[in-house]
């Protein structure tokens, strides 16, 4: 679990699934000094919008029982949603909650609330921290929330953050809230989509000895907390190495001014039918260094090994991977090419691809993967993380637990 450490307390940040934490009120109590008057004149050219912090006459208190919606966890229309937060004495004493906005391609955090004796300790920002990731890992284009003019310590803590004014609601909470000083802003942080890299960029060789740490710390980089809290690829990358099954003349990896950034790692794999049996191949991990990810390292390093593939006279390559990713390089799902599992089974991650038009195809049959991939007992996991620099396990919606 994360960790967030201050000066007197560490507290726990953890799920807080929808199942048990649905329609928990979220007492959202403040009291300023200060708010961002917010005046829109309309003139002949249009209108002119001016944001400005004043200070209240006497301070101005906000309470949940004024409203007639409180907030609350897990709201119905929010529907993708999903929410941490820090238990004290089996109460909550903070929580976020984040909700994707899938139209838009942007990351909604729909509440975020630290109870007033745990306020100022680092919990807001840690909270904000996983927000964030959440970002990284879906690749969102933005992070975005509304706040209230009037809470001026809120927004002070978010353009802290990194947020910016992206508009306002004039009218959102009551048709008045330009008179009641109480208007919606919304705030956002915009992520510039990053710079395609081009093959002269960097430099794709086959892994030397010397390249083992950075090639394992760039893998646990790249894939922690993605399918599970932690990971486990840069261990398989340590024991694939050691396999026969192995195929290090056609696995790679990506340098950039002298740091390994991405690698794909290849080893043989066998379809089944009866007792025919087909030598093909399987690669895993493919990863990019999350500060590259997004630049088109990965369509390289696949690109590139898939010609060796081919020219080594491979038939097909079968991987589970992310159904999102793939097909765009000419995955097909296995029930396609009458690939099972070795269980019989089929889903969306499980994907081939053919090297030579209709070798798998008009082979079929079940996969059965190296054992390499079998070998990740959890403690061993634990043991081998150690050298590298310490990473915070979270879970996150999108992981598969």
């Amino acid at each position: 679990m994360s960790k967030v450490t201050t000066e007197k307390l560490a507290y726990e940040i953890v799920p807080l699934p929808k199942e048990k934490w649905q329609g928990t009120p979220i007492p959202m109590r403040y009291t300023t000094t200060e708010y961002y008057d917010v005046a829109v004149e309309g003139t002949e050219a249009g209108f002119q919008v001016k944001l400005e912090k004043k200070p209240f006459e006497k301070p101005v208190t906000h309470t949940p029982e004024e409203y007639d919606f409180p907030d609350r966890l897990y709201q119905e229309h929010w529907e993708k949603a999903y929410a941490w937060g820090v238990i004290e004495n089996g109460e909550m004493v903070a929580c976020m909650e984040t909700c994707p906005e899938e139209w838009s391609n942007r990351l909604m955090v729909t509440e975020l609330w630290v109870h007033e004796d745990y306020r100022r300790q680092g919990i807001a920002h840690a909270l904000m921290a996983l927000a964030k990731e959440q970002v990284r890992q879906e690749r969102r284009r933005a992070l975005i929330l509304e706040t209230q003019s009037c809470n001026a310590g809120a927004i002070a803590f978010y353009l802290q953050e990194g947020f910016t004014l992206i508009g306002f609601d004039s009218c959102c909470y009551q048709n008045h809230d330009l008179e009641r000083k109480e208007v919606r802003l919304d705030l956002g942080i915009l992520y510039d989509k990053k710079p395609r890299l081009v093959r002269e960029n960097i430099v794709i060789r086959p892994e030397t000895a010397a390249d083992h740490h950075a090639t394992e710390e760039m893998t646990m980089r790249a894939f922690w907390n993605n399918y599970h809290p932690g990971c486990n690829e840069h261990l398989l990358v340590h024991k694939m190495r050691k396999s026969p099954d192995h195929i290090p003349g056609i696995s790679r990896i990506a340098v950039k001014d002298g740091r390994v950034i991405g690698c794909i790692m290849y080893c043989r794999a066998w379809l089944k039918k009866g007792e025919e049996t087909l030598e093909i191949l399987s690669f895993g991990p493919l990863c990019v260094d999350p500060d590259w990810q997004g630049a088109g390292v990965g369509r390289m390093l696949l690109e590139e090994t898939i010609s060796l593939a081919r020219e080594a006279g491979y038939p097909g390559i079968v991987i589970l991977g992310e159904p999102g990713y793939y097909p765009k390089y000419g995955f097909v799902t296995c029930d396609k090419l009458g690939i099972t599992t070795a269980d019989g089974e089929n889903y969306d991650a499980f994907m081939g691809y053919e090297l030579t038009e209709g070798a798998l195809k008009d082979f079929g049959g079940s996969f059965h993967g190296s054992g390499v991939f079998l070998d990740l007992p959890s403690g061993e996991v634990e043991e081998f993380s150690k050298q590298f620099p310490p990473m915070e396990k979270q879970y996150f919606p999108r992981q598969w637990d």
